[in-house]
């Protein structure tokens, strides 16, 4: 397994970070088939905007949302590209087979 660079370890541990809620992932389901409006996501989510705002702002700070602004709304986007790198992180794993246990000290006298 190979091990990630610097860039892409803050990458993942910030998608992971932002995965790690309720609520955005809730978000993250609403936008996997298609772009939306804050408005909109506030309303099937039953949130304040105040409140949604910050949890998009912590998935946009992972890279994991894209936004647009039009008028005066702003629309958000999944950014599949950040979705590929944790994936390519977690397929590492997938490959490693089946794990040998731990040694335990009686192994060694």
């Amino acid at each position: 397994m190979s091990t990630p660079s610097a860039t892409n370890s803050h990458l993942i541990v910030a998608g992971f970070h932002a995965l790690s809620d309720p609520i955005r992932i809730n978000a993250v389901e609403l936008l996997r088939n298609r772009e939306q409006c804050v408005c909109d996501l506030c309303d099937t989510l039953g949130v304040s905007q105040s409140k949604l705002s910050f949890h998009l702002k912590t998935l946009k700070e992972a890279g994991l949302v894209k936004a647009r602004q039009e008028g005066r709304w702003i629309y958000y986007s999944l950014n599949l590209s950040q979705f590929a790198v944790l994936e390519t992180y977690l397929g590492e794993y997938s490959r490693l087979g089946e794990i040998s246990p731990a040694r335990t000290c009686d192994d060694f006298s």
